[in-house]
């Protein structure tokens, strides 16, 4: 039986407020350098935008299943972009897979929330 509720719990709200964090922070850090002349690609401005709207939406708990969802797709696609474990040196692996594993992490938490969040 699926725990679904239109208030949620404590500790729902602050793994969900924690989870968000990982957006805004690292979203909004972005934008702000590249605001201030930090050269970023035209797609990493937009993804980095991306990620702010959708941590700020997580925060806020707006289309919480959905939003969830999108969320956990990120996860994934960053894992796999961004941390090619299976080409990694030795030297270089440890953090790699780290970042690959907590991405991997992350989604999964994030597919729990869409799964326990209420249908709005």
């Amino acid at each position: 039986m699926a725990f679904r509720s239109s208030t949620p719990t404590p500790p729902m709200l602050l793994a969900r407020v924690l989870m968000a964090s990982l957006f805004i922070v690292l979203g909004g850090w972005r934008v702000w350098g590249a605001l201030n002349g930090l050269p970023l690609a035209n797609a990493t401005l937009v993804l980095s935008v991306g990620e702010l709207v959708l941590g700020l939406l997580l925060l806020g708990g707006w289309r919480l299943r959905g939003v969830a969802l999108a969320a956990a797709a990120l996860m994934v696609a960053d894992a796999l972009l961004s941390h090619p474990v299976w080409s990694t040196r030795a030297a270089a692996l440890d953090g790699q897979l780290l970042h690959f594993m907590k991405n991997i992490a992350l989604a999964g938490g994030f597919l729990l929330l869409s799964a326990t969040a209420s249908r709005k």
